[in-house]
């Protein structure tokens, strides 16, 4: 497996598909405590005309590394993996705690994204009651019992108990320093404000049913972000798993949409 050294961490990642063609590259930022293979189903099916670059974020899957304290820490890392394999400009998408990091990429590097695509992902964290309270238990209860409680509830009534257990497994092999020290930053990240300052093509695709950030949370963020394309699918938190085929449409007809707005400047 492909992987890059940055500042004491080891990132894996893969960079798959043609890259004599003319279409902008793929760049797919998984969330908390997941890894790249939650895109499985949208590289098997882009990678084939087009090349898809998806990595496990650091102390995620097979990268190593601490916890980074804040999310444009993660953003950092992201951008180093793009200057390593020379991507100018990249169609960023990131599913939750990835499309924070999108986000926070974005803003600092508007140059470096043709479009945007944030799955499941909001710009200010707010907690409802039951968030709270796991907030608030966290550093009470066993680390394996926390995991598994947020990933439950992050897939729709209905969901196959044994594929929410294989996820909840996967999970949980996250070194506790690595969640702990994300969740925190998850809960400081707020970027609302600054939407607006966003001018790529953005494509907003949110779980009707999703409890972990809910849809009414990124509906906020949409009335911040005029420009914005809101796509609702009828699914939980993990679209890219729960819905691929779904998620996988929704991204094809958005990348089929308009033309690309022009290459913003980065400020000075």
């Amino acid at each position: 497996m492909p992987h890059l050294d940055v500042d004491g961490a080891r990132l894996t990642y893969d960079d798959e598909g043609p890259r004599d063609g003319d279409a902008t590259p793929l760049v797919f930022v998984h969330g908390w405590t997941a890894n790249r293979h939650r895109w499985d189903h949208q590289t098997a099916h882009f990678s084939r005309t087009r090349r898809v670059v998806r990595l496990d974020l650091r102390g995620h899957g097979d990268s190593t590394g601490s916890g980074l304290p804040t999310i444009d820490d993660v953003a950092a890392d992201v951008l180093a993996l793009l200057d390593h394999l020379d991507i100018r400009r990249c169609v960023l998408i990131g599913h939750s705690m990835g499309g924070m990091t999108a986000q926070a990429l974005t803003l600092a590097h508007p140059d470096r994204v043709e479009r945007l695509v944030l799955v499941d992902s909001i710009s200010r964290m707010a907690y409802n009651r039951g968030r709270a309270l796991l907030m608030a238990l966290s550093t009470r209860v066993p680390f394996k019992l926390f995991v598994a409680a947020n990933i439950r509830r992050a897939f729709a009534p209905g969901y196959p108990r044994e594929e929410i257990r294989a996820h909840i497994r996967a999970s949980a092999a996250t070194p506790r320093e690595v969640v702990m020290t994300l969740y925190d930053a998850m809960r400081v990240f707020d970027v609302l404000d600054r939407v607006g300052e966003i001018r790529v093509p953005t494509l907003l695709v949110h779980g009707l049913h999703d409890i972990q950030l809910p849809v009414g949370q990124m509906l906020r963020m949409a009335a911040a972000w005029p420009d914005a394309t809101v796509r609702v699918i009828d699914a939980g938190h993990e679209l890219p798993v729960e819905r691929p085929e779904q998620l996988t449409a929704a991204l094809e007809s958005f990348l089929d949409s308009g033309t690309p707005a022009r290459v913003p400047q980065r400020r000075a």
